[in-house]
């Protein structure tokens, strides 16, 4: 597992720790080194997809709380803190890779989470750009399958050739998700400009200065 630490989309920073023993471990846990790097990001878009819990309630938005390692031992967060744990995951098997803001609707939101959103758009929602086969797709490793299961909700899968994002419609055919803008694409988390944007546009949510309110996504499914 070799990376070009020149190139900006490679590089070891302090979020995406692709150099930590945890997440070299972890690699090597999950993925065939004997396979080609397409079959590698897809094995890694699962694990981090279904082995790490996602939920909004006591998303840790510090700087330790968003490094790749970190989100590795605590098996859970949102959509960012996976979104840094696959890029990390990825520049460590040499798949370059990048971080992408954007803002949605989500239309399946508890009233609870549109409370404290103050609506249903969601700022500041991420994923990942992987670069396969000289190509950039997009890849989303957020929702994991119980909770698709819960939410009626088809997990949402990736095959390293076509872009991964959330489908519009749930398994009922309710509108479920549509992207509304694209903040842009970043070789590093810009944590500056995601915390602040968070704050501006979702304040109730914060129970402290860098920590969304308690609860559970699982329990509110229910």
């Amino acid at each position: 597992m070799t990376t070009d630490l020149i190139h900006p989309d490679l590089t070891h920073t302090d979020f995406l720790d692709h150099d930590s023993v945890a997440i070299q471990q972890f690699v090597r846990r999950v993925v065939d080194e004997t396979s080609s790097l397409t079959q590698q990001a897809i094995a890694l878009y699962r694990a981090v997809r279904d082995d790490v819990l996602y939920e909004v309630y006591g998303a840790d938005l510090s700087r330790e709380g968003l490094r790749a390692s970190t989100i590795l031992r605590r098996g859970t967060g949102m959509c960012v803190h996976k979104s840094v744990l696959y890029a990390a995951s990825l520049r460590a098997i040499g798949v370059p890779s990048r971080l992408v803001l954007t803002d949605v609707r989500n239309h399946l939101a508890s009233q609870r989470l549109r409370d404290l959103v103050g609506g249903d758009v969601f700022r500041f929602h991420c994923l990942v750009a992987v670069r396969l086969n000289d190509k950039w797709v997009k890849a989303t490793p957020v929702f994991n399958s119980r909770l698709c299961k819960l939410y009626g909700i088809a997990p949402l899968e990736f095959d390293g050739t076509a872009d991964s994002l959330h489908h519009p419609f749930d398994l009922t055919g309710r509108q479920h998700m549509e992207f509304l803008h694209t903040h842009g694409e970043f070789a590093d988390l810009p944590h500056e400009l995601l915390l602040s944007g968070l704050r501006a546009a979702h304040p109730r949510i914060f129970a402290t200065a860098d920590t969304f309110a308690k609860g559970s996504l699982v329990a509110e499914a229910r």
